[in-house]
């Protein structure tokens, strides 16, 4: 007993009393640390203080806990009706010090298991030999008087057959030693130990639960039960040990294929810790790759945050995965339960309690992963959920965070490509797992965060009002307006890779080969335009000369990406057709910044066609048909703050645009000249084109026939093969199963699916817009094309 009658470093001090007795409540998950806690104790009572005037209860231990620990004790202390002191004592056990800091290596958790949590023969030996890692943790005390007012409050006294008063405190101790156990630790192991005990014991919950039973005619204890059921379903159980693991077995996984530095700004990641600190936070991040949750995890764990709760879908818990990441933050929610009204409501419920504990979310705001590389369309549902808790007064305050995690290269790219052409989304399972993992030996380059600007909840949707009534067609409406800001900011925020640029220069010149020096000199043309508009970066200086630009090209042609032929008197290098919907990926994921010039080339050429020049007119309205032909593929500014933007493209081009456009066709096709460089083919082509294949599909098809929207895809597929063979259309990236549905939505939205869309003449109107359309399209490719042979300036 002698080191357990030692002083300890940083020892708590004796509970101020004023008149209570105190009564120490141990949570102990041993014989040795009960007897640590009491020489503690015994130890720090204060002179003259009679050793009767205390006593000592042990409760439920939190660690390790073995069959069911009574709460007699504590019930009878409770009954007796004295207003004692309740104070929470525990023993913390900390890693080694090494460097100056504590930290867990994996060899440590490895080898012995979570230094953080040894048993009982273990804590024997750290204690005896390094005492240091032995530490005494005190709960904030609180007046038995008050933690009764607690439970009355919370709906105890009404129910107490199911949660009794002795349970609550245990609780209760365990949760304020949770906090000052953290202040020990930091704030990295921020995770809650009593989700199922909290939820299941809320007053609302047991009386939605009545609710419910009565509204299903079910019995209630059979409600309960599959609440309980479905509770431990979905929610994270985090592990210190796990968490730790994961850390390091991410930081072995990523540095298979990508560089060991994460690449992002840690000044805004201490921002954001310290943000999360006082407002529960939601991170919203793009989904471009299985990696994406694993990479954003280990940065945030590098810079001290704690695990998020992360949103994953049941495809994902298969064993030996699933389990491991739940108990690293994720919590799993089915693809669909709107037929299961206790599921909704436990979902609820579960996302009721982490945003009122302050604890982080993350889920991906387009839901899945994006097989285009584009941005998708956001999802609303986990948005809603957090939207309807900060309204009935869960937080004071939600902050949003937008991601943006980009890749030089991804490995799933060409299973994204084959997706789009038409083959199955592989299954996830283990063998799955192991595929990605082994891919994952090529050389991939570096990964990026970028983090948009806070989206506060209270500023954007005012101030909690729990009274309140809802309105259901203003909260969609505020939680799609939401959605779209979050995805508008991570498109700004996305920063321009060598890949994506360099895909977008090859992919401009159709299926011409060129030299270095021809795709230096198209690099040097959107670098400038990049420049010019302040667009974001790598910071990378990979396209700074030929050697960089070489070795990136390189590494594309080793993951199948570009095509190099080295046999004649120069290397040239091309994307061949087989290859664009790769290549295309990565020109998609930094598309949205060349929209707008390209929107207002083919806008110029409309209204430089007429032969009484509608001017100004004429292109606005040309302007505003292609954002309406195009809103279903990228996120639009409202129009007035849309015309703004294509104003200020058109002024980056010429200072004199306005009096170009009043002045009649010629100086509108003279402005258009002096567009550097031009967009429209390189960006818009393969979404017209593929729109085109939907166009000529409905025009021919029968009115008369039912509409079936699989067979519609099908139908044009084969209608993309046969048109490429034809040289009818010039992109291969065109023939997408992805980009066919987005003009499926549009035509939906049109009104051309319905039986009498074709008797109208609508459909053969639709087709011809986008034939004629593409014909500007080639008529800017032509003045491309003219430029690169130096016919105009």
């Amino acid at each position: 007993m002698a080191p357990i009658l030692a002083a300890m470093t940083d020892e708590p001090d004796w509970p101020a009393l004023e008149g209570q007795r105190p009564v120490f409540l141990l949570d102990a998950s041993s014989g040795l640390e009960a007897r640590i806690l009491e020489a503690w104790i015994e130890r720090n009572r204060p002179d003259g203080l009679d050793p009767r005037s205390h006593e000592s209860i042990r409760i439920p231990a939190t660690r390790r806990r073995r069959g069911r620990s009574s709460l007699e004790a504590l019930d009878a202390c409770l009954a007796a009706g004295e207003e004692v002191l309740l104070a929470p004592l525990r023993v913390a056990w900390l890693p080694k010090k090494r460097g100056g800091t504590r930290t867990v290596r994996l060899s440590d958790l490895l080898r012995f298991g979570d230094p953080r949590d040894p048993g009982r023969l273990r804590q024997a030996w750290i204690l005896r030999r390094h005492p240091d890692r032995c530490r005494i943790v005190a709960g904030e005390p609180a007046p038995a008087s008050e933690v009764r007012h607690r439970w009355r409050r919370a709906g105890g006294a009404d129910l107490a057959q199911t949660t009794g008063l002795a349970e609550f405190v245990a609780r209760q101790a365990a949760l304020a030693l949770e906090r000052a156990e953290r202040r020990l630790r930091g704030n990295r192991y921020k995770v809650p130990r009593l989700v199922h005990e909290d939820i299941l014991g809320n007053a609302s919950f047991r009386g939605g639960l009545l609710r419910l039973a009565l509204e299903l005619d079910r019995p209630q204890r059979e409600i309960t039960a599959d609440a309980s059921r479905i509770l431990r379903e979905i929610a994270a159980t985090h592990s210190p040990f796990v968490i730790d693991i994961a850390a390091h077995l991410i930081r072995l996984l990523y540095t298979q294929g990508y560089g060991e530095a994460l690449h992002y700004d840690p000044e805004q990641l201490a921002r954001l810790k310290a943000l999360s600190g006082r407002y529960p936070v939601v991170f919203l991040p793009s989904h471009k790759s299985n990696l994406d949750h694993l990479v954003l995890q280990y940065a945030l764990h590098e810079q001290g945050h704690p695990p998020n709760h992360t949103a994953g879908g049941i495809n994902m818990n298969f064993l030996p995965l699933g389990p491991i990441i739940r108990r690293s933050g994720v919590f799993f929610i089915r693809r669909s339960f709107k037929d299961d009204p206790v599921y909704k409501f436990v979902l609820h419920h579960y996302i009721d309690f982490l945003i009122e504990k302050r604890f982080s979310l993350e889920w991906y705001i387009e839901g899945g992963r994006s097989r285009s590389g584009k941005l998708l369309p956001p999802r609303f549902g986990l948005l809603a959920h957090v939207v309807d808790a900060y309204r009935r007064g869960k937080a004071e305050d939600v902050m949003l965070i937008p991601v943006s995690i980009a890749y030089d290269q991804i490995q799933d790219v060409r299973d994204y490509a084959a997706e789009q052409s038409g083959a199955r989304k592989k299954r996830e399972s283990f063998g799955w797992l192991l595929g990605v993992v082994r891919r994952l030996r090529a050389h991939y380059g570096d990964i990026y965060f970028r983090f948009g600007d806070p989206i506060s909840l209270a500023k954007t949707l005012g101030q909690a009002d729990p009274t309140a009534a809802p309105d259901a067609d203003e909260t969609n409406l505020a939680v799609r307006k939401l959605a779209f800001e979050v995805a508008v900011r991570i498109n700004q925020v996305t920063p321009i890779t060598a890949a994506s640029l360099l895909t977008m220069a090859l992919l401009g010149s159709g299926d011409q080969a060129l030299t270095l020096d021809e795709i230096h000199r198209a690099l040097n043309e959107l670098r400038t335009y990049a420049r010019r508009r302040a667009l974001p970066d790598t910071g990378a200086r990979d396209l700074d000369d030929d050697a960089e630009i070489r070795r990136t090209l390189d590494t594309l042609v080793d993951n199948g990406v570009v095509s190099r032929f080295s046999g004649g008197i120069e290397v040239v290098y091309r994307i061949g057709p087989d290859q664009q919907l790769a290549a295309a990926y990565y020109r998609n994921t930094i598309i949205h910044f060349f929209v707008n010039p390209a929107i207002a080339e083919l806008a110029l050429l409309q209204a430089g066609e007429a032969e009484v020049s509608e001017g100004a007119d004429g292109f606005w309205d040309a302007v505003m048909g292609l954002r309406d032909l195009l809103k279903f593929e990228f996120f639009f500014a409202e129009k007035e703050l849309f015309r703004g933007e294509i104003a200020r493209e058109l002024d980056l081009n010429d200072r004199d645009w306005e009096q170009n456009l009043r002045s009649g066709a010629e100086p509108i096709r003279a402005l258009l000249r002096r567009f550097h460089p031009f967009h429209a083919h390189r960006v818009l082509r393969p979404f017209l084109e593929a729109y085109r294949l939907l166009g000529d599909h409905l025009e021919q098809r029968d009115p008369e026939e039912p509409f079936d929207a699989d067979r519609c895809v099908a139908a044009c597929m084969a209608l993309g093969k046969q048109y490429h063979l034809q040289h009818r259309i010039r992109s291969k990236a065109s023939v997408s199963q992805v980009l066919i549905r987005t003009a499926l939505r549009l035509a939906d939205n049109r009104g051309l699916l319905q039986e009498d869309g074709g008797r109208s003449g609508r459909r053969a109107a639709f087709a011809e817009e986008i034939r004629s359309t593409l014909r500007r399209v080639d008529a800017v490719e032509a003045l491309a094309a003219s430029r690169r042979a130096g016919l105009i300036d």
